[in-house]
């Protein structure tokens, strides 16, 4: 039958996907001796006895948290200015405010090195920062955006009636709604940062190099399993933030909010 062909379509596509992840895995945790494959935790002690990964580990988490911070705050503030603001051009502005969910990541880093060297930056972890925080941002008005136009908006009507001003409707009946949509944007700033190579290979200097380039770097040597080791610990570190993430009730909000089915509890 018709479905039964979608699933063997659906398995054969799975394990094309992620064959290679597993087989990375398990490339991590085997060792070749006289005796043949055997079981080891070897690879992953050299990774964790790594300056140098270590590093680079702070750098990618530094530039990860700081992303999101900034993205997140500065994301929240024009989503809410642009849906709830009238002026001019309001159209255009939220047209060009996700520019960066369509333009190619390639395209994006290059204007962006462009626009470093015409300003005569000297590329660093502050490029870098500003790179990452210009191409999140995005993402965080359009998951904000989608949750602001679902809210009950006669809540912070009510509240003006009552004598609040429009810093008190804001902190007190706004941000408390937006909290689930906020939350999920920050986790989501945070993993585009810290897993990105492109625009960080772009923008980074001497001395600044995070963690998916240095793993770059390393695989231009050859490619042994102490490098599976480093990339099953960040994909095992982004898969357990992702499932963190899908498991909150924060983005299930986010979720039944952009259906308009529903709103947060709080309310």
């Amino acid at each position: 039958s018709a479905p039964l062909y979608c699933f063997v379509i659906l398995i054969g596509m799975l394990v094309l996907l992620y064959f290679p992840l597993f087989y990375m895995m398990l490339g991590s945790v085997l060792d070749k001796t006289e005796s043949g494959l055997t079981f080891t935790l070897r690879w992953y002690q050299e990774v964790l006895a790594d300056t140098v990964m270590q590093e680079a580990l702070g750098r990618s988490l530094m530039i990860a948290i700081g992303n999101a911070c900034i993205s997140t705050v500065l994301g929240a503030m024009a989503a809410i200015a642009l849906l709830r603001s009238g002026f001019r051009f309001k159209a255009g502005l939220a047209t060009l405010s996700l520019i960066s969910l369509v333009m190619p990541e390639l395209v994006f880093a290059l204007s962006l090195l462009s626009w470093f060297f015409i300003l005569h930056f000297d590329l660093s972890l502050m490029t870098v920062m500003i790179a990452h925080v210009s191409f999140t941002l995005s993402f965080v008005i359009f998951t904000v955006s989608s949750r602001f136009a679902a809210m009950d908006h006669s809540l912070d009507e009510a509240a003006q009636d009552l004598g609040a001003s429009e810093w008190v409707v804001l902190r007190r009946v706004t941000l408390p709604l937006l909290k689930p949509a906020l939350g999920t944007a920050f986790i989501l700033c945070f993993l585009m940062s810290f897993d990105d190579f492109l625009i960080t290979f772009f923008t980074s200097g001497v001395g600044s190099d995070t963690l998916p380039i240095k793993l770059y770097a390393a695989m231009k040597l050859g490619h042994t399993p102490k490098l599976n080791a480093l990339s099953t610990l960040m994909i095992l570190f982004s898969v357990t933030l992702i499932i963190f993430v899908v498991r909150s009730k924060s983005f299930r909000d986010v979720l039944l909010s952009s259906d308009g089915s529903t709103q947060d509890e709080s309310t």
